[in-house]
């Protein structure tokens, strides 16, 4: 139960959005685990949810989604008696998320409503119970592996369990760090953009442009200028900028805000739509571009940082605490992550500026400032630092000892929980119906219904 357990805690597909459901003629309770019932829709629909997700289905599929089930029943019970606490705050946050997700797989709210055949309100509130659920296991879940550590030994001793024809072979894996600095640009460049912007504002306002075609046009935002400038927010949502998230709220529907700055640039933002803490809003952004006197300057101040982190004079991390302008990696040292969160990036994860820059750097070594722009066109300089690099080759505990040892305490851990599972079923009163009763999955929850019936 194990592996495929953390992987249902992880990635919560027993969660399934009610908005994708097909209306169930007639359902049955299944399994019932103490006080908690799981319907045969549940699994359904559980099943449906992988399908549409990509994730590869087995033939047990039904066996291992029921067991998976019982088992959150069974989290859910202990955490309940042991007073985990969860907030409906959390709950809403995490249905708030969901919502959204589902709003951009649909390309709208109204469509995601058709669908469902409810309100965005209703689809709310069929989740808190399911997402109130997940949030407790999650939370259960955690506090029975708490404190698990796993030691030097125990991951060789794991590694050497490995069927060594399958072990996995990596490419050339790097771990990379950066000092980036945005150069400001002149006054003069930020009033001309000011200055396109209130022109953009009074012809959309007049009716002789369009905000779509302008934004198409003009901003420089990539991730919106193809859809009018576009974006559904939330008041909730966290990455936005504090002040665009104001902005935008305090408009009325259809009014253009005055050009204002955030840290992407200039702005301009119309209010689409309105519901609550849920709003659509169109924007262009333009960014105000540095010059080569600019972009000089910063070379030599990075030039300056470079020298202090070869002569040890301070170490990467404060220079990055210190110096650099990227957010997105400030907090991690200065460690630039893959998609996943990992640290560990193959080339084809690099940005085209990254791979010259690095193209003669040893481990250890600093590149003198380069010249870069990052995904949102913002022209910068950087020092790259490559950390390591590794070569294509079979796993093995040299190279890849920290993912071993990731594995290797996921594994203690799903043992752990095993171990958990097999005392405390003991105590619930469990059902399993007929139908699912020569699944070996559900053997030791079957076994355990005799003993509570004995």
């Amino acid at each position: 139960m194990k592996h495929i357990f953390l992987f249902f805690i992880s990635h919560s597909l027993f969660l399934v959005s009610q908005a994708q459901q097909q209306k169930v003629v007639a359902d049955k309770i299944i399994a019932v685990v103490g006080n908690k019932i799981v319907l045969k829709s549940e699994i359904d629909n559980t099943i449906s949810d992988m399908k549409r997700q990509g994730v590869e289905v087995p033939d047990n599929a039904e066996c291992l989604t029921l067991e998976q089930a019982m088992g959150v029943k069974a989290l859910v019970l202990q955490a309940e008696k042991d007073s985990i606490p969860v907030s409906d705050e959390e709950v809403a946050a995490d249905i708030d998320n969901q919502i959204r997700y589902f709003i951009n797989a649909y390309g709208s709210k109204e469509e995601l409503e058709k669908i469902s055949g409810k309100s965005i309100y209703q689809i709310k509130e069929d989740f808190k119970e399911g997402f109130r659920d997940r949030k407790l296991a999650a939370a259960m879940r955690n506090k029975i592996v708490d404190g698990i550590r796993i030691t030097p030994n125990e991951v060789k001793i794991y590694f050497d369990k490995l069927p060594k024809d399958s072990l996995a072979f990596y490419e050339s894996e790097l771990e990379i760090g950066q000092i980036a600095v945005y150069p400001k640009a002149s006054r003069d460049a930020e009033e001309y953009a000011v200055e396109q912007l209130k022109e953009f504002k009074q012809q959309i306002e007049s009716g002789k442009k369009d905000f779509c075609r302008l934004a198409a046009l003009y901003s420089e935002d990539p991730g919106s200028k193809d859809k009018c400038g576009e974006y559904e927010i939330n008041r909730s949502e966290k990455q936005w900028d504090p002040l665009f998230m104001a902005k935008a709220f305090s408009l009325k529907e259809g009014q253009i805000s005055a050009p204002f700055k955030t840290r992407f640039g200039y702005h301009i933002i119309q209010l689409v739509s309105r519901s609550g803490d849920d709003a659509v809003v169109r924007h262009i952004l333009k960014i105000p571009q540095v010059t080569a006197v600019e972009l000089k300057t910063a070379v030599q101040k990075l030039d300056s940082v470079r020298d202090k982190l070869v002569t040890g004079k301070i170490q990467f991390g404060e220079a990055v605490s210190k110096y650099s302008d990227d957010e997105s990696s400030k907090f991690t040292g200065g460690r630039k992550q893959n998609a996943e969160g990992s640290t560990y990036l193959t080339i084809d994860q690099l940005d085209k500026d990254m791979i010259p820059a690095i193209k003669n750097l040893v481990p250890g070594q600093y590149s003198k400032p380069t010249e870069f722009t990052d995904e949102r066109g913002k022209k910068g300089i950087r020092i790259v630092y490559l950390i390591s690099k590794t070569e294509p080759h079979r796993e093995n505990l040299k190279d890849d000892y920290g993912k071993l040892a990731a594995r290797a305490l996921e594994d203690k851990k799903g043992e752990a929980l095993d171990n958990w599972f097999n005392k405390k079923i003991l105590g619930y009163y469990i059902k399993v119906d007929e139908q699912y009763k020569s699944c070996p999955e559900i053997s030791k929850w079957v076994k355990a219904s005799a003993v509570n019936v004995n």
